[in-house]
């Protein structure tokens, strides 16, 4: 993407051009990249259609399985997928949520931003300015376009980099996160960004899932889920010592697995939008290995 303009208007959040046309990716990184540019997966584009926010994660809250009931079939399948995508939302709107107190003149940074929804909602809450990052070119366009179709385009800007390396200011940013994006990267290296772009005070928040240490190692459900989705889910412990190393101090931990199994028994019958991986997910939540956790953590 060339970001020539975008520089002309914002030196704060956009490093220049020449220097950062194309992310620096590692083998493994160019595959993920390859991945999510070929990727049109109806569980996200279906769902982001009914509001044009395109979220790539998963749902939290109660479901209303009354859905499930509607008689008529194409009605059934409006339904499912909107209830889908509003446990989606309740999701962003609890990240959301735990990034202020900010103020419209904030800059936020959206890590590992997919489609964009992320930082449109941070945006819509707060009034601030958003900068989303992601290594898949196909991904930063749409969003940049769905971000001018709603003209917040002047705040709300998606770059085609690498979130380990982004060249953007140090210190710009009053908060920042990562939503289900953080096993696709070493944690050492990603809290490090974090904390370098985070201003002191700032504060970062992670939704993941992760394995659950007192489990033992890595069981055959996230293994599985790793196959899935090209990637390598860290185990709990994991986050908490790479915040430490890398000035993030967790104020507010958060475990989010039964929340995120009503969403995932819904997903399981929606024909429209199973992918394979839904009971894979539930065994994992079920049997204990797998943790679906929030993290709230200030940059000190």
């Amino acid at each position: 993407m060339n970001h020539q303009q975008d520089d002309k208007e914002s030196p704060l959040t956009i490093a220049p051009a020449d220097a950062r046309n194309l992310p620096t990716q590692s083998m493994y990184q160019n595959r993920v990249a390859d991945y999510w540019n070929a990727e049109e997966n109806p569980v996200n584009l279906e769902l982001g259609k009914l509001d044009d926010l395109y979220h790539h994660h998963y749902g939290i809250g109660a479901a209303d399985r009354s859905v499930l009931d509607e008689p008529d079939p194409v009605l059934r399948r409006e339904r499912i997928t909107a209830e889908l995508h509003r446990l989606e939302h309740a999701q962003a709107e609890l990240l959301a949520a735990r990034l202020g107190p900010l103020s419209p003149a904030d800059r936020v940074f959206d890590a590992g931003c997919g489609r964009g929804g992320g930082s449109v909602v941070a945006n819509l809450r707060y009034g601030c300015h958003a900068d989303g990052v992601t290594i898949s070119a196909k991904q930063a366009a749409f969003a940049n376009e769905q971000a001018r179709k709603r003209g917040i385009d002047g705040k709300v800007r998606y770059h085609h980099r690498n979130m380990l390396d982004t060249g953007f200011e140090t210190g710009a940013y009053a908060a920042s996160w990562n939503n289900e994006s953080t096993m696709y990267v070493e944690l050492e290296l990603l809290f490090a960004e974090h904390a370098r772009l985070l201003r002191r005070g700032g504060r970062y928040v992670v939704v993941t899932g992760c394995y659950n240490d007192t489990y033992g190692r890595a069981s055959r459900e996230v293994s599985l889920i790793n196959a899935h989705y090209i990637c390598d889910i860290h185990p709990r412990s994991e986050y908490f010592r790479a915040m430490a190393r890398n000035r993030l101090v967790p104020v507010h931990v958060q475990d989010l697995t039964a929340d995120t199994i009503p969403y995932w028994e819904l997903r399981r019958e929606a024909e429209h939008l199973v992918t394979g991986i839904e009971d894979t997910f539930l065994s994992a939540y079920k049997n204990g290995s797998f943790q679906y956790l929030m993290i709230v953590a200030d940059r000190v």
